[in-house]
């Protein structure tokens, strides 16, 4: 069973899912529609525990924290961590923008069927409204951003409709309350939510092992679905949307390996098995079990940090989005032929940050239409971005996922400054086997020296007097 459980893990096999999938989307679609479907029920069996799992595992996490030196510090540390990372996403999408210029070189052909779709996706589909306060009817939630999605006013409501920014609110509130207490009075509780953790964690961990059927199922769907003319077009957007994720990867895995002082290659081992989930499974949510036991058990981060840090940052820590915010706002510019100037550029920046926090918890369509921030600020279509992005959202989940995830592997690294390892323990050869030797200590009260000295001089007497004898024959 346990090698069965590393199937998801292995690199190979999900290439080889990506391969067989793309070959049944060819050939033999009713197969791919079907391991789609199944991988639709596998997403839906990780968000089902997702939410519970991010709930526990703060509680957890800011319960641990309290008990480290400076913890307010610490706090502070994440937030701030967390937003300059969204922030140097942006800038690094922004100035990719810029230097790349992707949209600016398009044929005609790829002009004209891009401004087909465009014109024929209607002139209000990607309006994104932004209300401070919102009461009365919700209108359509994946277009509003509304204060209450922050701090709700009804927490089993916002359970109930899924709004993870506002269930990670709720969550802090009540953790800190409940890392006040004494461990007497929150005792059974303790329990309660170890035994609930363990439980999703497993959950979770057998729901992967639908992975492979997810990637097959996906890429078959990509395969027949996807117009081959907004492949061709977005071709460029792609390139440099992926290359530029890769490179920020790179980036946060060495100042991984930097701050743990291992080498690039045993992080990326040890990082192996949430970095192929996030960039297969298609949430965000999937990999944290495995995240914080790579944080902590493998790389020897704070376990209480890693708790903390890891469930925050899956539903605010958007560095992906971030950087695919950016890319796209200057798509769209070059587009529509709009050239970008620096004060348009520090606009794309800052409107790609907000954006990306504006997104926390949305996936899909709903994260994909608050790009439409940054594209009222330029003046551009907002439908631009629903109607061309959405084509190819599916390939570009994967790194945006994994550069989230890897941002904040990050701010745990950083945020476990002179804490204790939490590694697990492992065998080491001793290098020198003397060392390990037993030093025997003798102590003796004035009575014990006493006698000792008297069966000393018993035992002298007797050897002179036997010598004597000896002698004398």
């Amino acid at each position: 069973m346990n090698k069965l459980r590393q199937l998801p893990n292995s690199a190979l096999l999900l290439v080889l899912c990506v391969l067989l999938g793309s070959v049944a989307g060819a050939f033999a679609e009713p197969v791919g529609e079907a391991a789609y479907a199944v991988g639709q029920l596998y997403i839906s069996i990780v968000n089902m525990a997702a939410v519970p799992l991010l709930v526990v595992a703060m509680f957890f996490g800011l319960r641990q924290l309290m008990g480290l030196p400076r913890p307010g510090l610490r706090i502070g540390t994440m937030l701030m961590l967390a937003l300059a990372l969204v922030a140097l996403a942006a800038l690094a999408g922004t100035l990719a923008g810029v230097v790349a210029a992707p949209g600016l070189h398009l044929s005609e052909a790829a002009h004209a069927e891009l401004g087909r779709l465009i014109l024929s996706s209607g002139g209000d589909a990607g309006e994104v409204r932004m209300a401070l306060f919102s009461q009365g009817t919700l209108g359509t939630p994946e277009h509003r951003f509304a204060l209450t999605e922050i701090v709700p006013d009804n927490f089993y409501s916002a359970l109930a409709n899924g709004r993870a920014l506002g269930i990670l609110t709720c969550t802090i509130f009540f953790g800190m309350a409940f890392a006040a207490l004494s461990a007497e009075q929150t005792k059974v509780l303790n329990g309660i939510f170890e035994s609930i953790y363990r439980t999703l964690e497993a959950l979770i961990d057998y729901a992967n092992l639908l992975l492979p059927v997810l990637v097959f199922g996906t890429a078959a769907h990509m395969v027949a679905h996807m117009p081959r003319e907004i492949l061709s077009a977005m071709g460029g957007f792609i390139s440099v949307f992926v290359i530029s994720a890769g490179v920020l990867s790179c980036i946060a895995l060495a100042t991984i390996a930097t701050r743990t002082r291992v080498s690039f290659s045993h992080t990326v081992a040890c990082l192996r098995a949430p970095m192929l989930v996030g960039f297969t499974s298609g949430t965000a949510t999937a990999a944290i079990p495995h995240t914080i036991e790579a944080m902590s058990a493998k790389l020897g981060f704070s376990r209480g940090v890693a708790d903390l840090v890891v469930p925050f940052g899956a539903v605010f820590l958007r560095a992906g989005s971030a950087l695919y915010f950016a890319l796209v706002a200057s798509f769209v510019a070059n587009l529509y032929g709009n050239s970008l100037s620096l004060g348009d550029c520090v606009m794309i920046c800052a409107a790609s940050t907000v954006a990306a926090f504006a997104s926390a918890g949305r996936n899909g369509v709903g994260g994909i239409a608050v790009a439409g921030i940054a594209l009222s600020l330029l003046r551009l279509p907002a439908e631009a971005a629903l109607v061309i992005f959405v084509g190819i959202d599916l390939i570009c989940d994967g790194p945006r996922n994994l550069l989230s995830l890897l941002s904040t592997c990050m701010v745990v690294a950083l945020a476990s400054a002179g804490l204790q390892t939490d590694r697990a323990a492992s065998a080491q050869p001793s290098a020198m086997p003397h060392r390990d030797s037993v030093v025997v200590r003798l102590a003796f009260t004035r009575a014990q020296l006493a006698v000792v000295a008297g069966c000393a001089v018993v035992a002298a007497s007797l050897i002179v007097v036997m010598g004597i004898g000896v002698g004398a024959r």
